[in-house]
């Protein structure tokens, strides 16, 4: 393994204004369970072991239950998310695929689900998490 640039340490700015997405989005409404999924999901889509590792562990220690993220990959085939949860899963799955689009349905049902406000904190915290994947990525972060 080829040792690769540290973003805090090469750049600490850029990774300040990281942090400062992480800060807002630690005070949103989102509860720590929604952020964790969010965070799972996306990572397991951008294939981020450092990220899914990191998060699965949050997540574990927010409260959320082995089983539900055991099946967090195929949760569409489960009965274990609430419609909130599916609806951010659902927008998740489809801002970390942003080729394909987000299609108006998956965007109406969380329309419909969250206010304005709620809604623009799902999409940043989405974002967010997508940006740490490919700054993991990308530097080759490895999981402890």
């Amino acid at each position: 393994m080829k040792n690769r640039i540290k973003i805090n340490i090469a750049d600490p700015e850029a990774y300040k204004a990281m942090m400062a997405l992480e800060k807002y989005l630690s005070q949103s409404r989102l509860t720590p369970i929604q952020k964790e999924l969010i965070k799972v999901r996306a990572s397991q889509i951008n294939g981020c072991a450092y990220c899914v590792d990191m998060h699965i562990q949050e997540a574990l220690e927010a409260g959320e239950s082995p089983r539900r993220l055991g099946v967090l990959s195929v949760w569409r085939e489960t009965p274990f998310f609430t419609e909130e949860e599916q609806a951010i899963l659902a927008l998740t799955e489809e801002v970390t695929l942003i080729a394909n689009h987000v299609s108006d349905e998956t965007y109406e049902r969380a329309a419909k689900l969250f206010d304005e406000q709620y809604l623009a904190q799902i999409i940043m915290a989405i974002n967010t998490i997508n940006a740490w994947n490919r700054i993991g990525i990308s530097t080759d972060l490895q999981p402890e």
